[in-house]
Parts: structure tokens; C-alpha cells; sequence
């Protein structure tokens, strides 16, 4: 009798730590249905045109892109364009207020959407279904590449090379490449890629600008990847302010 009490209390418990409900869940203040990064408002300025065509794309380059819509976004350095795809939804507004520089501006704490004391142009993105895994993911992902754009076009991107060592040198030929003498019995060869603009102002810095922040970078990461800078001697090409910990070699 004794064996089948203790039987029905181990079933029953069991049963009772399946039904339990995780309490941390409850006291998450994390809202899932919302992306932090796309249900951020884009701040724009006036001299950035941005517009939507809804036409649904039927050929595309990449198949992903099928159906989806195109948004360009122009400024004073250039114009891009990217696929929007067909659930994420963009809400515009333009200030009625006359454009006043930044710094002229008078510091206020109102961050609505809709507000005429304000003298930037805005732009909302949200999506269909925001439980959606994939259009949630989506929706951060629209949301930083039009921020990227308006910069781009805006104000641009810069980034510099540093080349550290000995004889470490770059120089840009009649050619329009890029030659960088690292330590090979032969200098490397880069072809600048186009919308990158590369200036060589002294042979141990090399200064990228574009208005395509994942061009730009990306270059740079190549020039980068020929010579990595190492931690023992604190040699080789460095991007922007990168530096490295130094490391002291084992004495055996």
C-alpha cells in the first residue's frame, strides 16, 4: 500500500512540473512583437528627397527581391536605391517650419512623430505582421539601411588606413589601383571599387570615402586582410583608430 501511494505522488509531481509556467516570462519588461532598431523614427534633412515607388518589382536581380517595391533616397552626394519588401510599411512627414541649421535650433524634449516645432523630415518603418519572426527581423534590417543611406548621401563615410612596419607603404598610380608595399617580393594590386573614392596623403595612410557605408568598409577590410596587424611587433594596416593588445613572445 505503501509502494502505491508513493507511485501516485511521483506521477503526480511529475505532472504538476510539466504544467508549471516559466515566472520569468511574466517578469520580462522585453516587448517581443517590436523591433528596438526599426521602431526608431528616421530624422532627416531637407535637402534629402526620398521616394517610394510601389510598383511591385517582377524581375529582379536576386530572387529574394520579387515583388518587393523600390525606395530611392537622394542628397547632395549621390542617390541610391533598395527594395522594400511588400509588408514593411513607410510613413513619411514633412515639416511645415522654414529649415533652421542644428546649431541654431532651440533644445527641446518633444520626440513625437508628428511635431511642427520640429524642422527635420521623418520617416517611420513598420511592418504587416510584427509577430512574424521574419518580417521582424526584416524590419530592423529596412529601418538601418535607409538610416545608412541618408548619411551617405548626406554627409557621407570616411575611413582611414594606418600602415605600421617597416618600409610598410602605399601610393596610388596613373593607373587608378591602389599599390601597397607590405613585405611581399611584390607590391599588391587593389582595383578601387567604383563609388569609392581613395586618396593616398601620405604613404603610410590611405583615406576611403563613399556614400555606401557597406562599400566603403568592406573595401577597407580587403586592403586590411592582406596584412593583419600582428600583437607581438603591433605591425601591419589598421582601420580607423583599431589598435591591438600588445603580446610578449615566449622565452624558452
Amino acid at each position: 500500500m505503501r509502494f502505491q501511494l508513493s507511485t501516485q505522488r511521483i506521477k503526480l509531481s511529475s505532472v504538476l512540473n510539466k504544467c508549471v509556467v516559466n515566472p520569468q516570462r511574466f517578469l520580462s519588461a522585453t516587448q517581443s512583437l517590436t523591433s528596438k532598431i526599426g521602431s526608431k523614427i528616421i530624422r532627416y534633412p531637407p535637402e534629402v528627397i526620398i521616394t517610394h515607388d510601389r510598383t511591385p518589382i517582377t524581375q529582379p536581380r536576386v530572387k529574394a527581391d520579387l515583388n518587393s517595391t523600390t525606395l530611392s533616397i537622394s542628397g547632395p552626394l549621390g542617390t541610391h536605391s533598395i527594395p522594400v519588401k511588400p509588408y514593411v510599411r513607410l510613413t513619411f512627414h514633412e515639416s511645415s517650419v522654414p529649415y533652421v541649421k542644428p546649431e541654431d535650433r532651440k533644445p527641446t524634449t518633444n520626440d513625437d512623430f508628428i511635431d511642427e516645432s520640429d524642422f527635420d523630415k521623418k520617416l517611420r518603418v513598420t511592418v504587416q505582421h510584427p509577430e512574424n519572426k521574419e518580417q521582424r527581423a526584416m524590419w530592423g534590417t529596412t529601418r538601418a539601411l535607409i538610416a545608412n543611406y541618408i548619411r551617405g548621401v548626406s554627409e557621407g563615410y570616411r575611413v582611414s588606413l594606418r600602415f605600421v612596419g617597416v618600409g610598410y607603404r602605399a601610393s596610388l598610380e596613373s593607373d587608378g589601383k591602389l599599390y601597397l608595399e607590405i613585405g611581399h617580393v611584390n607590391p599588391v594590386v587593389m582595383e578601387i571599387p567604383p563609388g569609392i573614392k581613395c586618396i593616398v596623403p601620405t604613404p603610410t595612410k590611405v583615406i576611403l570615402s563613399g556614400t555606401d557605408k557597406q562599400l566603403v568598409y568592406r573595401f577597407a577590410a580587403q586592403i586590411r586582410e592582406h596584412r593583419k596587424p600582428e600583437p607581438y611587433n603591433q605591425k601591419g594596416i589598421f582601420v580607423g583608430d583599431e589598435t591591438i593588445q600588445k603580446k610578449t613572445s615566449k622565452k624558452k
